[in-house]
């Protein structure tokens, strides 16, 4: 059975526009999935508490309409696979009457703390969770091709607000870091965000933009040149 929490938008988590943005939406479905985790008894300190730890590789968000400010919405969220050390996850936002706001596909590796390697899942660590179907959407591929003509931006560096429980940077605050690279007015309909490398306080970012009609690329690579992340907007049609 899926798990789910209702609430109301709140006026800290809206936008210019009085509505809910992305990364609040993104929030929203990585509460749904940590609070459905803790109540499974696969919290984040049972977890850690085996040395191993989820990180989320890979996002794709589709919005069909963002919730306004006091808005009631349902989210709800549910694995419908897991397999060698990665498990998968759908989430759903809706109103109180029914209507969907957004829905999203995730995928999600077990990593081991002291390694950093994948870790193999055990029967200890799916305990309490039951797979449910898959949610009925397009899902689109997981990689993410590196444009051609990427326009390279200003770096900045990793701040304590970035991270998250892991040490890490969260994988919302990607994107939100790529976001302001959006054109004004773009009104996003979907996005896909590839996660490749973890990235950890003090580090820089080398941010490259690719703009092309009804679509926005953003790839976000370390001191190495190498590809940390890599996020893709598309935009509603009109």
């Amino acid at each position: 059975m899926p798990y789910s929490f209702e609430g109301k938008i709140r006026f800290s988590e809206v936008g210019e526009d009085g509505r809910l943005t992305l990364p609040g939406i993104l929030n929203y479905f990585q509460d749904c999935s940590t609070f459905q985790s803790e109540e499974k008894g696969q919290g984040i300190k049972a977890v850690q508490g085996r040395g191993r730890v989820w990180v989320l590789s890979f996002w794709q968000i589709v919005v069909n309409r963002f919730p306004a400010m006091a808005e009631a919405v349902k989210t709800s969220t549910w694995p419908y696979d897991f397999r060698a050390f990665m498990g998968s996850r759908n989430f759903t936002m809706e109103t109180a009457a029914g209507e969907p706001l957004a829905w999203a596909n995730s995928i999600w590796s077990y990593i081991d703390m002291e390694n950093g390697a994948p870790a193999r899942l055990r029967e200890e660590d799916l305990n309490g969770f039951e797979l449910e179907p898959k949610l009925q959407m397009d899902y689109a591929p997981r990689k993410i091709a590196v444009p051609a003509d990427c326009e390279k931006k200003e770096s900045f560096t990793i701040q304590k607000h970035h991270l998250d429980t892991n040490h890490h940077v969260n994988n919302v605050q990607y994107i939100s870091m790529a976001a302001e690279y959006l054109p004004e007015n773009f009104r996003i309909r979907e996005m896909r965000a590839e996660y490749k490398k973890q990235v950890f306080l003090g580090d820089s970012l080398y941010p490259e933009v690719s703009l092309t009609d009804g679509q926005a690329t953003v790839v976000l690579r370390n001191e190495g040149a190498e590809v940390c992340t890599i996020i893709q907007f598309i935009e509603e049609k009109k």
